[in-house]
């Protein structure tokens, strides 16, 4: 999976920094569980990295990662694309804390982090990214104001999201316009069988 996002030799290795990383800040706050840390190459970092797949996106592209939590999938996202900007905000604190530290020990300088909530954000960006913090109609109406309407990528600027599950009545409003991708043929975990990115135009 990750091999056909061709990855340079310093992104592998800043990829490869996360986990030691997140272990070291987990046993001092509790971000992701005790199971999910032993699988927090496949079910954070990996999982984040499937947005690629989505879009390539092109150089400069502004993008905002609402309820990043400790930085997902705001920081994978940052390493796999360099030349593009990644903000990531949070209302927790203590998690954005963890996000602006693991930036900048792999030596991110496209990551900004900031404390606040989706709706006191008055930035414009050509994306906005999450993973599953809310139901996409309610992360529509917050985030609408925040979307550029200058275009620079081969899809028109909108959301990009990661959710599981059962997603028909969260998806109906949007029908005509949502793409789905499922994440199963990207990957061989049983994990990411009801795993998919939504993306939707704005």
């Amino acid at each position: 999976m990750l091999s056909s996002l061709k990855l340079t030799d310093t992104q592998a290795q800043q990829l490869a920094a996360l986990e030691p990383l997140y272990r070291e800040w987990n046993e001092k706050i509790n971000l992701v569980s005790r199971k999910d840390i032993d699988n927090l190459r496949l079910h954070h970092i990996d999982h984040s990295l499937a947005i690629g797949h989505v879009l390539h996106f092109a150089k400069g592209t502004t993008i905002l990662d609402v309820g990043t939590g400790g930085g997902f999938p705001g920081i994978p996202l940052a390493i796999l694309f360099p030349e593009c900007h990644f903000t990531l905000i949070d209302s927790i604190g203590k998690k954005i804390r963890v996000a602006e530290d693991i930036a900048k020990r792999v030596g991110l300088s496209n990551v900004t982090c900031i404390q606040e909530r989706a709706e006191e954000e008055k930035g414009l960006y050509d994306f906005v990214v999450s993973r599953a913090v809310m139901p996409l109609p309610d992360l529509v109406k917050i985030i609408r104001k925040n979307i550029s309407k200058k275009h620079r990528n081969a899809l028109p600027n909108g959301i990009i999201v990661l959710k599981g599950g059962d997603l028909k009545e969260e998806i109906r409003p949007f029908q005509k316009l949502i793409e789905v991708t499922p994440l199963a043929p990207l990957y061989e975990d049983e994990w990411f069988a009801e795993k998919y990115a939504l993306y939707l135009p704005i």
